[in-house]
Parts: structure tokens; C-alpha cells; sequence
């Protein structure tokens, strides 16, 4: 009895152990004979309660004053050896070294590595695994790290519900390039087929985040590739990074998903999985709705130049108001002074004696005057002849 017991028990480990085996010689596709619809038939964990990308519905998201920001560790410490660039057939993987973690969080997490997942520059303009709203992005950026604090390496860690850490980071493009994903973007014509490795100089892997580290939502969710282990702590930045459009070429257009000697070379596009559904789990955020506003740096940009509109055209109309009232005052003084003036000119025209009318002389008044003259007259020649003469004397 207890060599049968011992048999079938051999048995089943036999049939999980080809399984596990057949299960990792699979070679699983984003479509195809083992796309994405297939991956639970041969990945159980596919098709878990818990799995990820999701749709980030931030009306349905609960605040969380608890979040701290989070804390990147030794990620500017790049040092002097070079990374690793490797083209697994389904991404650009960057390996990184063990120096570099993750604060933050409950545990102290090291880091793995980091990929990307992009779209094709179709009408769809899909690229990134999770979504806002129902709204993707060009791309998505994955930083992968492990519970160091708990569990010895990767493998470990990657099967436990606590094991693995992940930074989302939506990626969007506009009209200046970012130099930090040249790091990475510059090389990849160096791995063009899967398989392919290559050494790229190091460089500050903080300088791919974003800026703000403090605003983020949280949930509990998988990896987003077979064998979709759901061990992952999901932290999506609010903040979105920007790079060109050229850029968003290169990554769409350099890599293939088949190998070197295959004949039928076929792009590495479209390598993001659909959204799942979220289920009973929350989605935590670390700010509240009031500050978690998406603005663009078209939108930041707009209002920046609107202020300053808004200002000028505010100093304009002040200005304008401030001459308007000297104006007025003034042309109120000189109405005053005019009016003093007129005022004072009639007081002084009305003081004036009112001249006498002229009258006729009366004609004894003219006889008079006349008898004067000529008495005058007489007088005066009677002064001017000549004395007489003594000898003339009788």
C-alpha cells in the first residue's frame, strides 16, 4: 500500500516537473498560436484574480496618506562597469547591478533590471501596459526589483506574494529629446535580433524617473509576461517622462522578435499585454484627488503664458486708468483756474466807475472861454512891444 501511495506520488511530481519543463521550452508571443489569450491554457498564473497591467480608474482610487515617496537607492552610482543590453525577443532588457534598491517600500528591494514596452505607431497609439482612464500612452518603462530583505535572489523571490517590486513609468512623446534614453536607445541597433547581448557604458538610471517620486498609485497585481507570477507591488508615477518622436522611432523600428538566422525577420512591436481586470483589489494613491491633476507641459506651458498675458494686460489696464484720473484732474483744475479767471475779470469790470456820459456846453460856458483865450492873447502881445524910446519924449 505504501509503495503505491509512493508510486502515484512520483507520478504527479513526474507530470509537474515535464510541465514546469514544457512550459519553459513554450515560446509564448504577444499574438499568434501562443498569444495572449492562450497564455493561461500553458501559464497557469495568466489567469489569476490578480493580475497585471490594469486601468487606472482614479475616480474608483482610494488616498493613502501612508505612502511615502519613494526612494531610489544607489541609482546614480552606476560606477565604472559597463551594463548589459539584451534583446530577449519580446524587449530591450538592461541588466542592472546589485548596489542599486528601492526605499519606500515595507522591505528593502534590489534591483533586477529594467525593459521597455511599446506600440507601433498605428492608429491606436497603444504602447504602454497599464492606462489611465482607459487612456494609454507611447510607451512604458519597468524597473524590476526583488525582496532582498526576505528572499535570496530573484527566482525566490518572484513566486511569493511579497517578492518583487515594480516602477511603472508612462512615457509619452513631445518635441525635445531625452537624453537619458539615449543611454539606452543609442545601442540597440547592437541587439537587433533576440538573443543578441551587448555592453553599453553605465549611466544615472535616476535620470529615466521622473522628477516627482512622491506622487504614485499603488496595488497589488503580477508580472505582466508568462509566467505571470502574482508577486508584484506596483508603483505607477503619477508624472509622466517625455521623449521625441524620433526617439519613439528607433524603439519601434531597430529591434526584431526573431532571431539572426531566421529568414522571416519580423519587428519587436506591440510587445504590451491588455489591460486585466482589477477585481476586488484597490488602488491605492498617495495624493489626494484635489493635487492629482494631469497637466501637460503644453497645459504648465499655457498657464505660465497666460499668467504673464494676464499681467501685462492687468498693468495695461492700470495704467491706462491711472492716466484716464490724472486726465480728468487736471483738465478739473484748469476748468477752475478759467472759471477764477472770468470771475475775477467781471468782479473788477463791475468795480469800475461808470464813465459820465458827455453834455453839451451850455454857449456861455463857450463865450467864456473864448473872452479868455483872447484876453490870453492880448496880454501876451502887449508883453512883446517895444518900450519907447527917451529921446523920443516930448
Amino acid at each position: 500500500m505504501d509503495t503505491l501511495v509512493l508510486f502515484i506520488l512520483l507520478i504527479l511530481l513526474f507530470i509537474q516537473w515535464t510541465a514546469a519543463l514544457a512550459a519553459e521550452e513554450i515560446t509564448w508571443t504577444y499574438t499568434g498560436l501562443v498569444g495572449q489569450s492562450e497564455w493561461s491554457d500553458y501559464f497557469p498564473d495568466c489567469g489569476g484574480t490578480a493580475q497585471s497591467p490594469v486601468d487606472v480608474i482614479t475616480t474608483q482610487t482610494k488616498y493613502d496618506p501612508s505612502l511615502s515617496p519613494v526612494t531610489p537607492l544607489g541609482y546614480s552610482q552606476h560606477g565604472n562597469q559597463p551594463f548589459t543590453l539584451y534583446n530577449n525577443g519580446h524587449t530591450v532588457v538592461t541588466e542592472l547591478p546589485q548596489w542599486m534598491g528601492l526605499g519606500g517600500l515595507p522591505w528593502l528591494f534590489t534591483a533586477v533590471q529594467m525593459h521597455l514596452h511599446w506600440g507601433n505607431g498605428g492608429s491606436n497609439h497603444g504602447g504602454s501596459e497599464h492606462t489611465i482612464n482607459g487612456e494609454s500612452t507611447e510607451a512604458e518603462l519597468h524597473v524590476v526589483h526583488y525582496n532582498s530583505e526576505l528572499y535570496p535572489n530573484m527566482s525566490a523571490a518572484m513566486t511569493q506574494k511579497d517578492g518583487l517590486a515594480v516602477l511603472g513609468i508612462f512615457i509619452v512623446t513631445g518635441e525635445e529629446t531625452n537624453p537619458a534614453f539615449d543611454n539606452i536607445l543609442n545601442y540597440l541597433s547592437r541587439i537587433r535580433h533576440a538573443d543578441q547581448k551587448a555592453f553599453i557604458p553605465a549611466f544615472d538610471v535616476q535620470s529615466l524617473l521622473p522628477k516627482d517620486l512622491g506622487r504614485y498609485y499603488r496595488y497589488n497585481g503580477s508580472l505582466t509576461t508568462p509566467p505571470c507570477h502574482q508577486s508584484v507591488i506596483w508603483t505607477l508615477f503619477h508624472e509622466r517622462v517625455q521623449i521625441s518622436m524620433a526617439q519613439l522611432l528607433k524603439l519601434e523600428t531597430i529591434l526584431y522578435s526573431s532571431k539572426a538566422e531566421e529568414k522571416d525577420r519580423m519587428l519587436l512591436q506591440e510587445n504590451y499585454r491588455m489591460t486585466q481586470p482589477l477585481n476586488h483589489r484597490v488602488m491605492f494613491t498617495s495624493f489626494s484627488a484635489e493635487s492629482g491633476k494631469e497637466l501637460s507641459s503644453g497645459e504648465v506651458t499655457a498657464i505660465v503664458i497666460g499668467v504673464m498675458c494676464g499681467c501685462v494686460g492687468l498693468a495695461v489696464i492700470i495704467r491706462f486708468i491711472v492716466k484716464t484720473i490724472r486726465f480728468f484732474k487736471l483738465l478739473h483744475l484748469e476748468t477752475v483756474v478759467v472759471n477764477s479767471s472770468t470771475s475775477s475779470w467781471d468782479v473788477l469790470h463791475n468795480n469800475r466807475p461808470t464813465p459820465m456820459p458827455r453834455t453839451k456846453e451850455s454857449e456861455k460856458e463857450k463865450e467864456k472861454k473864448q473872452d479868455m483865450a483872447l484876453n490870453s492873447t492880448s496880454e501876451a502881445e502887449k508883453k512883446e512891444e517895444p518900450l519907447p524910446s527917451p529921446h523920443n519924449e516930448p
